[in-house]
């Protein structure tokens, strides 16, 4: 049957395995596997990342502040951040559309609290604003690239998916841009997707000026060799964060389109948002196969989270079965229980989740498999279980919960100190405060799929826990002084640093509301959002 919104209800193809349980997650990076390094020379590159949107840092609908993405912080632990090459989203908050910019403007224009006559000023308000980023980001400065002294370290690109890292490039980029069409009622940067690949990639390019794939531009930088020599691992740590956009379109259409002939074609792969999990496994290995080509010491995976935890599909309805860690329906954030109507509300029913969480622990046997095999053959190839993180994280699903069946290897993961001080502790709930400060959420930015600052400090965290087992070794600032164990994140200087844990906006209840509204009139985060996966 189809839903209000025109999505056809598909059949689970034969070759998704619905469990009843989530998949268990790896224990050791190292699978338990030995793997003796030998450690020569010391590669002119000390950190790389492969990625999507997680790795770009996007928050809150735009990449902006690429300094707080995970690969970032890691750099700045490593005493390498001058060195560490990432491009620069400068003007209007970033690209394509920065909710927190644009409602931190509203607030101060409308005050906390917006009445039912004032929604059209607030509409128009906002009209304006994404009519100057437009015009900022399509035509004016913002469209063209600033040279970068390198191909950069952090080669996460928003949006992107296996088959992008294997074809993708700033020429392709370039010739996917489109002319802008004159006068629109609800204008947003129409070549966002291409100018944010193109100051990651432009400067990826072979010495004959053939431009080059994130993987080819990883390649390059491990030939680059060591400080000592041309030759030996060019890499120190390569970190590989890719596959989430094979399945996260499900939730951010609240529609499930199963992957079918094309999968495999950049043209024709728009047509799908979640991969069957032979044609994903069929395109990692093609991955994977370029990354064994690249002279990187220590390579970290990290597997694809169950993106029906992120809180841009809010489970409504209550829990299908006392026990269950799945509710009867999934809708966008901002439509209570009470108002949820199956007849004219987008969703997704609780064996649509539940199908999609199985898929992706599908997804994850794949790329633990590629590691193990990586390992038995002598190589430092390592495992961060993220869909394993976010799990333990998860309020609603779990923590919420007092009657759900917990796997038997589920715990709850432990914030830092500093985190856990807050009033309330972040958790993973959408973002929720008001003129006393945060009420719920802290986890999830203002898009509801996207990391906050202190989360992305939490995946920082756990890869310098992998990177210090592999041996990698921290230094201080100067960049000669070793750091001694533990090598902790500074999280009081980050808490500082994510604006929405800091400086919470009084107006966000409300906020949450106004952003039903202007999807509804406008279908702002509907384009948004499809734009987050190429959609």
């Amino acid at each position: 049957m189809p839903s209000p919104h025109g999505c056809p209800r598909e059949p689970v193809p034969d070759t998704v395995v619905v469990t009843d349980s989530p998949r268990q997650p790896a224990g050791r990076s190292d699978l338990g596997i030995a793997v003796d390094v030998a450690a020569v020379g010391t590669p002119r590159n000390r950190l790389v990342a492969i990625g999507d949107s997680l790795t770009h840092g996007f928050q809150s609908g735009a990449i902006f502040n690429t300094d707080l993405s995970y690969p970032a912080l890691i750099a700045a632990e490593l005493g390498w951040l001058d060195q560490f090459r990432r491009p620069q989203y400068p003007g209007f908050g970033g690209i394509p559309l920065n909710i927190e910019a644009l409602l931190r403007e509203l607030e101060d224009r409308f005050g906390d609290r917006l009445s039912w006559w004032e929604l059209p000023g607030a509409a128009f308000a906002a009209r304006q604003r994404l009519a100057e980023a437009e015009e900022w980001w399509d035509r004016g400065p913002g469209s063209r690239v600033p040279p970068m002294p390198g191909i950069a370290h952090n080669l996460g690109i928003y949006g992107w998916d296996l088959r992008d890292v294997l074809e993708r490039t700033a020429d392709t980029a370039r010739a996917d841009e489109r002319v802008p069409q004159g006068w629109q009622l609800v204008p947003l940067v129409r070549n966002a997707d291409s100018i944010a690949a193109r100051r990651v990639l432009e400067s990826a390019r072979a010495p004959d000026g053939t431009a080059l794939t994130p993987l080819g531009a990883a390649r390059a930088l491990g030939e680059e060799g060591t400080l000592e020599t041309a030759t030996g691992d060019g890499i120190e740590t390569l970190l590989v964060a890719i596959g989430s956009n094979n399945a996260l379109g499900s939730v951010i259409g609240l529609c499930v389109r199963w992957s079918g002939d094309g999968f495999d074609d950049l043209r024709q792969k728009g047509r799908y948002n979640v991969w069957r999990p032979e044609h994903f496994a069929a395109e990692l290995d093609l991955v994977v196969a370029q990354l064994r080509d690249i002279a990187a010491r220590h390579v970290i995976l990290l597997t694809v989270p169950h993106v029906t935890i992120a809180p841009v599909a809010r489970g409504v309805g209550g829990k299908v079965a006392p026990g269950s860690r799945y509710f009867h329906d999934y809708t966008r954030p901002w439509i209570a229980d009470r108002d949820f109507d199956r007849r004219n509300d987008p969703y997704l029913a609780s064996d649509e989740a539940r199908a999609i969480d199985s898929v992706i622990d599908q997804y994850n046997d794949a790329i633990a498999g590629h590691v193990r095999r990586a390992r038995e053959q002598g190589r430092d190839w390592r495992l961060l279980d993220l869909a394993g993180l976010l799990d333990r994280l998860a309020t609603r699903r779990y923590l919420a919960d007092p009657a759900v069946h917990l796997p038997d290897w589920w715990t709850p993961y432990v914030l830092p100190d500093e985190l856990l001080a807050l009033s309330p502790p972040p958790d993973t709930r959408f973002m929720a405060s008001g003129p006393s400060g945060r009420t719920a959420g802290g986890l999830f930015s203002l898009d509801g799929i996207h990391a906050t600052t202190v989360a992305y400090g939490l995946m920082a965290q756990e890869l310098i826990r992998v990177m210090r087992e592999a041996g990698v070794v921290f230094f201080h600032p100067d960049g000669v002084t070793p750091r001694p164990d533990p090598v902790q994140i500074d999280w009081r200087a980050l808490l500082a640093r994510d604006s929405l844990l800091a400086h919470p906006l009084a107006s966000l209840t409300g906020d949450v509301a106004l952003l039903g509204w202007l999807d509804q009139r406008l279908d702002i985060l509907g384009r948004l959002w499809s734009g987050l996966t190429g959609g």
